[in-house]
């Protein structure tokens, strides 16, 4: 194989210039391998990097995404985030700013259902935001918090973008679901912090004159613990060897059936047809950018490009804390131009010999990846969740820029804890799997 030339790197600057002309994520890929493969490196039949695109699909822990984008679907229909909400509000519903607090927890609470920041923030601006508005709430400080919080479904399993992460990476999904809780309540506790500050200077008020009596909260756990059983479920099950992750997904969307149907009486035969759509489109989708993912990742070993730039990290950044500091900085912007799932593509192929050299724990390093790329989605230009909930408000994104540097902050608080004390990332997957 000759040697690393400028050609060699033509289908990596292909599939960012596409990736900023907004061409879909799967095509961009795709088309910048078949350009390496047919014009470049000629050596190799076209149709041989085909057939490696597709077998790379042929793996046990791929199957585990249809499970939970199915699982999500199937709650949507479900009735749970209603019985979510009523809980919520019992626990924080006496506090200043209390539907501000409602909007943080109800978002932890749904990470382990939702798995997907987009649908939160999107579910959320229709369920909540209207009624914060109505009370009182500044529609840029709703759209803060909504936005904001969303980012914690993503951190807190069975999030979508860790189980992405783990597929490519070649990681163990139950470890980095477990690395995902910690963080995923530190955030959580760090945004209820900022919605106390700004309550208070803004005079929310609250939903409820009283505590909720210990009676009341008991029944409303009642009413939710079937929706909140679902992580604690999947944890245990991991935990005990019960079931692997991706049959955990495949229990998580049998759990769910009956849950709606049985004992929710919420999920009903005529939304068979639309879960299985709903299913089918989300899963094509994300499978469709894993086959194009396994032809690029095939092109950057070809050219041994991940070799190359771990040699040139190991030479110019020989301490692991400088090395983390420069690609948190270099996550933190490529996020606010390029989406969490092609990052991760590019990237992670790319850094993970150089984090292994350096003894950075690919498990720690892969919540630090998604804690950076997913914060990308909250920031000019091209947040989604920015996007997602300024569009349904109606709102400048200068104003609801300007109103969420307090949650900026804190996001990065944590996420500076998470970098430099990897045990609080690793203690539950530690204290689990040894």
């Amino acid at each position: 194989m000759a040697g690393i030339t400028f050609t060699s790197y033509i289908p990596l600057i292909l599939v960012l210039v596409l990736f900023f002309l907004k061409v879909p994520v799967a095509i961009s890929l795709i088309a910048s391998s078949l350009v390496y493969f047919t014009f470049i490196n000629t050596s190799m039949a076209p149709d041989l990097a085909l057939q490696n695109m597709i077998s790379g699909l042929n793996s046990f822990p791929v199957l585990a995404v249809p499970f939970f984008i199915t699982a999500g679907v199937v709650m949507n229909y479900s009735g749970i985030s209603t019985r979510l909400l009523k809980f919520a509000d019992l626990v924080v519903g006496h506090l200043p700013g209390s539907l501000g607090h409602v909007n943080v927890l109800l978002s932890t609470l749904m990470g382990g259902i939702s798995g997907s920041s987009n649908a939160d923030a999107a579910m959320q601006c229709k369920i909540l935001v209207p009624e914060m508005v109505k009370r009182g709430y500044s529609k840029e400080f709703s759209a803060a918090v909504t936005a904001s919080s969303s980012l914690i479904p993503s951190i807190i399993p069975p999030g979508m973008v860790l189980l992405f992460y783990a597929t490519v990476a070649k990681q163990s999904v139950g470890k980095l679901f477990m690395a995902g809780y910690i963080p995923g309540l530190m955030l959580c506790v760090a945004m209820m912090i900022v919605v106390a500050i700004e309550a208070k200077k803004s005079g929310y008020g609250k939903t409820r004159e009283t505590r909720a009596t210990f009676p009341e909260v008991v029944k409303g756990l009642c009413a939710a613990i079937l929706a909140l059983f679902m992580p604690l479920g999947l944890l245990m099950g991991l935990r005990f060897g019960m079931f692997t992750a991706t049959e955990g997904g495949a229990m998580c969307v049998i759990y769910c059936i009956i849950v709606g149907a049985v004992f929710y009486k919420e999920l009903k035969l005529c939304h068979i047809a639309p879960i299985m759509k709903e299913s089918l489109i989300s899963t094509a989708e994300v499978m469709f950018i894993l086959i194009g993912a396994n032809l690029f990742g095939y092109y950057l070993s070809w050219e041994r490009i991940p070799y190359t730039l771990s040699q040139f990290l190991i030479t110019t950044l020989q301490n692991k804390y400088v090395f983390l500091i420069v690609i948190n900085i270099f996550l933190l912007i490529a996020g606010m131009f390029v989406e969490a799932a092609p990052m991760i593509i590019i990237l992670v192929p790319l850094l993970l010999e150089p984090i292994k050299l350096l003894g950075i724990d690919p498990i720690h390093f892969g919540l630090i990846v998604v804690l950076n790329l997913q914060i990308g989605g909250l920031t000019p230009p091209f947040g989604s969740m920015m996007y997602i909930v300024c569009s349904v408000l109606k709102i400048p994104i200068t104003k609801f820029v300007k109103a969420n540097i307090p949650f900026y902050i804190a996001i990065l608080i944590v996420l500076m804890i998470c970098t430099f004390l990897p045990d609080v990332v690793m203690f539950i997957p530690n204290l689990l799997y040894g």
